[in-house]
């Protein structure tokens, strides 16, 4: 008897279907954290949830929103920067451009903050903390590291406490 030699054409491996669950493919509803969001979906689901303060916000969530939010203040920066120019005593001097890089700047900060405020509130949810601890951000100097070392904790399951799933997922 004889041992079959491989490659056999006539065998074949069995095929297996895509591992990934259809589950994963639908992103999961707005009253629940979204735990590897993608960066277009992290701002879309961070305007969807404009001024929602229950629930929680995974590390993507809160950390793609920053970074789109520096992105955007880096842009606007450089466009108040050409924009201004310096008189003889070196003072800058705004131009046309660098006024309407101002009220750029004043827009997007009115238009984001309250979602701002709201996606850190759920972030500290994630974590398992009051919301209320964001407001630690007010204490000057220690504050803001204080908030920014909270939300780099990771996700902890007990923060499940301050989920309220709806039917309808917000609407949105």
């Amino acid at each position: 008897m004889s041992s079959p030699q491989y490659p056999n054409p006539q065998y074949q491996a069995p095929q297996y279907p895509n591992p990934t669950p259809a589950s994963f493919a639908a992103a999961p509803p707005l009253w629940a954290p979204h735990y590897g969001i993608s960066f277009r979906d992290a701002i879309r689901r961070f305007f969807a949830k404009y001024a929602t303060f229950t629930g929680r916000a995974g590390r993507g969530e809160y950390w793609w929103w920053v970074l789109a939010s520096v992105i955007v203040s880096i842009i606007l920066q450089v466009v108040i920067t050409a924009g201004t120019s310096y008189d003889a005593y070196g003072r800058p001097v705004p131009g046309p451009v660098a006024i309407l890089g101002y009220i750029l700047v004043a827009a997007f900060t009115l238009a984001t903050l309250v979602p701002s405020i709201a996606v850190t509130v759920r972030r500290l949810h994630d974590v398992n903390l009051s919301g209320w601890l964001a407001l630690v951000a007010l204490v000057p100097f220690l504050g803001p590291i204080a908030v920014l070392v909270m939300v780099l904790l990771p996700s902890n399951p007990a923060g499940q406490r301050f989920d309220r799933p709806t039917a309808g997922g917000y609407k949105a």
